[in-house]
């Protein structure tokens, strides 16, 4: 059993998705607010037209545009792409989340669901996550219900995502993620 303070691992990358359902960009670090990295889905795709929402599971085009943060140069882009208008929709006060503010996921799982151990609808080759861990002995999965601290962030563990890789986690002291970070239980 872990210790509050037993280093579990380290940050092995951190992406930012600007656009929900777009594909995300690598950054060497990230601010952390109390609803998620900074410029992390700030935006959503809406169909100009009907004002519903464009997501991947109905536009799988989504995932080959990677969000440049400019909103009106991927409105452009995404409208080329789609072959129909497009806007993007500001989601207000923070990040367009559909579970919670932190998505995280280690190597270790991408290795576990590529020899088989994965859940329905998940993909191996792209678990969104905001933040990649390198866990040499651990499994993030056991951490649901404890806090995490990466760099000066605390986070709290939620839950196991129903269909993706990692866990779920809230912000409860915000701070600034970078690469390389010691991640601790």
């Amino acid at each position: 059993m872990a210790r509050v303070s037993d280093m579990v691992g380290s940050v092995a990358s951190i992406s930012v998705y600007p656009v929900k359902s777009l594909a995300g960009r690598s950054v060497p670090a990230a601010l952390v607010d109390p609803a998620g990295l900074r410029g992390d889905r700030a935006y959503a795709v809406v169909d100009a037209d009907t004002g519903e929402r464009v997501t991947v599971k109905t536009t799988p085009e989504l995932r080959q545009v990677v969000a440049t943060g400019d909103a009106e140069a991927d409105t452009i882009t995404l409208t080329e792409v789609l072959g129909r208008p497009v806007r993007l929709d500001a989601g207000g006060e923070g990040p367009q989340v559909d579970a919670a503010a932190v998505h995280l996921v280690s190597r270790q799982a991408i290795d576990r669901a590529e020899a088989g151990d994965v859940p329905d609808g998940c993909s191996a080759d792209d678990p969104r996550a905001n933040v990649l861990l390198d866990l040499p002995d651990g499994d993030e999965r056991t951490w649901v219900g404890r806090t995490v601290r990466v760099g000066d962030v605390e986070l709290y563990v939620t839950r196991t995502p129903k269909h993706c890789l990692g866990v779920y986690a809230e912000v409860r002291r915000p701070g600034e993620i970078t690469v390389g970070d010691v991640v601790r239980l």
